[in-house]
């Protein structure tokens, strides 16, 4: 009786089998007679909408062609030397990163050069001067705020700010953009096209409570513009370091250098 039963198993089997092959098929001629595609085969391949609307139009997908997602990158933990330089926006800004720094066990050391720019530091070694004082590993600027107005900005500083920008070579770099009080002439889009990926902070845009000049951010509005760049740095950042929040407003960096402006 078992041995009937398989034999029957076999049979629709191998029926099922030749009917699916056949399927396969638009049409078989057998003979005189001609075997049109079965139409439960389109709908056993049919996949549901809610996958199709995901597949691509291509055969097959292969995983080395998905680009993988750059950011965010692993925070470094480790201690750094930080050297933070540009110009008088510092002012605001050192003592907030200050804070951070004490409270992350970095180092910090700020050059605050008055109505400097980047030619101004892309025309002379200061930069270099600095760095092998320091010994930072970890370098922070924030310039453009004094070449906001600055016509054919692009031709006129690329040769300064590749200069810059060699001298930091392959050290960590985080650059701050200017905090715009009127629309600019190119810096932001220069800096942004010059440095690497995840190496800039968009500064324009952001609203700003100003000190009498109508330029420099208040002392509260620069503490929390320094706290806008470090939100930004954990998703953004190219190397992201170690910054919790302090404890305190405001922290003394190792050093602060004063230079006064050329004329």
């Amino acid at each position: 009786m078992k041995r009937g039963y398989l034999s029957l198993w076999l049979l629709l089997l191998v029926a099922f089998g030749v009917v699916a092959a056949v399927s396969y098929f638009d049409e078989i001629k057998v003979g005189n007679h001609t075997l049109k595609k079965a139409s439960f085969y389109e709908e056993l391949t049919q996949l549901p909408p809610w996958i199709v609307d995901t597949v691509p139009a291509t055969d097959t997908i292969r995983v080395d062609s998905i680009p993988a997602s750059k950011f965010p990158v692993p925070v470094d933990t480790a201690s750094k030397t930080i050297l933070f330089f540009g110009d008088s926006m510092l002012e605001g800004l050192s003592p907030r990163l200050a804070a951070y720094c004490e409270e992350n066990g970095h180092t910090l050391y700020t050059v605050i050069w008055y109505s400097s720019t980047t030619q101004v530091w892309g025309d002379c070694d200061t930069l270099s001067t600095f760095i092998h004082r320091f010994k930072p590993d970890y370098i922070v600027a924030c310039l453009g705020a004094n070449e906001l107005f600055v016509r054919d900005i692009a031709k006129k500083r690329e040769k300064p700010l590749a200069h810059l920008l060699g001298e930091i070579g392959d050290r960590p770099l985080l650059w701050i953009g200017p905090p715009n009080w009127k629309e600019d002439t190119g810096i932001n889009d220069l800096l942004q096209t010059t440095l690497d990926e995840g190496q800039f902070f968009l500064s324009n845009g952001m609203t700003f409570k100003r000190k009498s000049d109508g330029a420099h951010p208040t002392s509260e509005s620069a503490a929390e513009w320094m706290d806008s760049v470090v939100r930004w740095i954990p998703e953004h950042c190219a190397h992201p370091i170690r910054l919790s929040a302090p404890s305190k407003q405001k922290g003394r960096p190792a050093r602060v250098t004063l230079l006064q402006p050329l004329n």
